[in-house]
């Protein structure tokens, strides 16, 4: 039998199920940053390859099929837009260690698309990503959009225009060295 994982919102927080049983919970408070490793152009949902979500003690990992994605990008924008916690990352420039990468998994291995790791795990990778953000699907969504017209001025590039540039990836304070 295939083992199903998927999340949820309960309240404030993100629960992880397994199997239609909880699995893991923890408080999205405690959610410092969230990357989106994506391939392709990034454009639609389903690029999204797996979510990096950056806890106060660690990391958790989601694959795909567990849904976070989704809770991220279409549920609860007021947080995710008051946060300012979202970074899109090229799966060709998201380094990770060899157990953890897009695909290096046996296909046969549902059991593993949820995993907490300890921060010295990959925050050495984390901290060497290419970072495109803080970003909210919508904006993304509104970038793209901006992108796609011929002769057009989107809001985005009015601004940049009026010298006010493109919003630069700042690493967010969780990714500074730490000491």
């Amino acid at each position: 039998m295939k083992t199903t994982w998927r999340t949820l919102w309960q309240q404030q927080d993100i629960v992880v199920y397994r199997d239609e049983v909880e699995f893991d919970r923890f408080a999205a408070a405690r959610i410092e940053c969230v990357y989106l490793v994506y391939r392709g152009h990034g454009d639609s949902p389903g690029d999204i390859g797996v979510s990096v979500v950056e806890l106060d003690d660690g990391y958790a990992l989601f694959e795909a099929e567990t849904g976070f994605a989704g809770r991220v990008n279409f549920e609860r924008h007021a947080f995710w837009q008051a946060k300012e916690c979202i970074y899109w990352v090229s799966a060709g420039s998201a380094a990770l260690p060899w157990r953890l990468r897009l695909g290096a998994w046996p296909v046969n291995s549902p059991a593993r698309a949820y995993r907490r790791l300890e921060r010295s795990e990959i925050e050495g990778c984390v901290a060497n990503w290419a970072l495109e953000g803080p970003q909210t699907w919508e904006d993304r969504k509104k970038q793209r959009i901006d992108r796609a017209r011929p002769f057009g001025f989107g809001a985005s590039q009015a601004g940049e225009l009026a010298g006010a540039g493109p919003r630069p990836a700042v690493r967010p304070v969780g990714l500074q060295r730490r000491g």
